[in-house]
């Protein structure tokens, strides 16, 4: 999500200022398949491929649409800030467990079936030590994304601005997340602005280029005491989606699942058909496989009632599901307006002299 803050450059009675808020999401979430994807993609919630909501990255990952949409002629930008969400990246430690799991029952298989053999052929090649870390095109993602925000503001993304610490990049300790950042970072300097790469010595003296890492910012949940009491550490927070786990509707999706693998229905439970899922949708992602047998598995029907199960853990523990959820978030949103309102201040001043970024992954 993108905050833009701008000026207008004729007379506007008692409106000399005006905030655009731009809902560019960045992060992934549902889209249109396209040909080049499985037709349950649209259905991997926040696994899915940034491709699948602007299919248009596929050909050219370059390209900024929209732009006059953004800013009309008469429009000054002063400001951007920008919330982000990290680049694609390798399965949880979690998430490979159970993946290693569910693979270990399908090789126990003695369908002849085809799909189970080519299950069975599947080279297992995810490992514990990735957990969740950002992946080759993880980086790619967030390079050409900061080529395509700076293309669309290129009086806020400057090399004079950058060398002055006009642009700030602040992340969680989260590796993914430190990583994206350093490749959005070298993606700005590198590719769209052209500037050299540093020494070891010169990338110590500049701290401009250096991300800064705020948990209590970026992780506000983690640090918010009553989240942690309330939702993370309470057993009940999940209720409602571990009684839908055991629900017709996902039962009828295990049954599905254990017939067509010729496997005993209870050696599989909600989770291992989960990351069965979620297996398709990182092939997809990581290695640009459409016809994965992994999503062989599901059809459409299936992948519904999957996201929705991923949808309902996100409304109890991300979203609307308890008041606190929201809350714990005001810490971000005051930095992001106290941002914005020294925009203002600081342009009344200089007249247009003051523009800044602030990235926040």
């Amino acid at each position: 999500m993108s905050l833009i803050l701008c000026e207008y450059r004729r007379y506007v009675p008692k409106a000399a200022k005006i905030l655009l808020i731009s809902v560019t999401w960045f992060c992934s979430f549902g889209g249109i398949s396209t040909s080049e994807s499985p037709r349950i993609a649209s259905y991997f919630g926040t696994k899915t491929r940034y491709e699948e909501v602007n299919p248009f990255l596929l050909t050219n990952p370059l390209l900024v649409s929209r732009k006059n949409d953004l800013l009309p002629n008469t429009c000054t930008p002063l400001q951007v800030v920008s919330v982000i969400r990290h680049g694609r990246r390798y399965p949880t430690q979690k998430q490979i467990k159970k993946m290693k799991k569910m693979y270990n029952l399908i090789k126990q298989s003695e369908s002849n079936s085809e799909l189970v053999k080519e299950l069975q052929s599947w080279n297992m090649w995810y490992d514990e030590w990735m957990d969740g870390q950002l992946v080759k095109n993880g980086e790619d993602d967030m390079k050409n994304l900061a080529h395509r925000l700076a293309s669309l503001f290129p009086s806020l993304f400057t090399s004079d601005k950058l060398e002055q610490c006009k642009m700030s990049f602040t992340t969680s300790s989260k590796h993914r997340c430190v990583d994206s950042t350093k490749s959005f970072i070298k993606g700005l300097t590198h590719n769209y602005l052209r500037l050299p790469e540093l020494t070891d010595t010169e990338q110590d003296d500049t701290t401009c280029r250096e991300p800064m890492v705020n948990d209590t910012l970026m992780r506000f949940f983690d640090h918010c005491e009553k989240f942690v009491v309330q939702v993370e550490d309470n057993d009940t927070a999940m209720h409602e989606v571990d009684k839908f786990k055991i629900g017709p509707e996902m039962q009828n999706v295990i049954h599905k699942v254990a017939t067509l693998l010729s496997v005993p229905k209870d050696q599989l439970n909600a989770d291992l058909i989960q990351v069965a899922f979620f297996t398709c949708s990182f092939e997809l992602a990581i290695n640009n496989i459409v016809n994965s047998p992994w999503c062989r598995l599901f059809d459409e029907e299936d992948a519904k009632v999957l996201e929705y199960l991923n949808d309902l853990k996100q409304y109890w523990k991300r979203g609307y599901g308890f008041d606190i959820n929201s809350r714990s978030s005001c810490n971000l949103f005051q930095h992001i307006f106290q941002h914005l309102e020294t925009a203002v201040s600081e342009s009344k001043r200089y007249c247009y002299g003051f523009v800044s970024s602030s990235i926040l992954f």
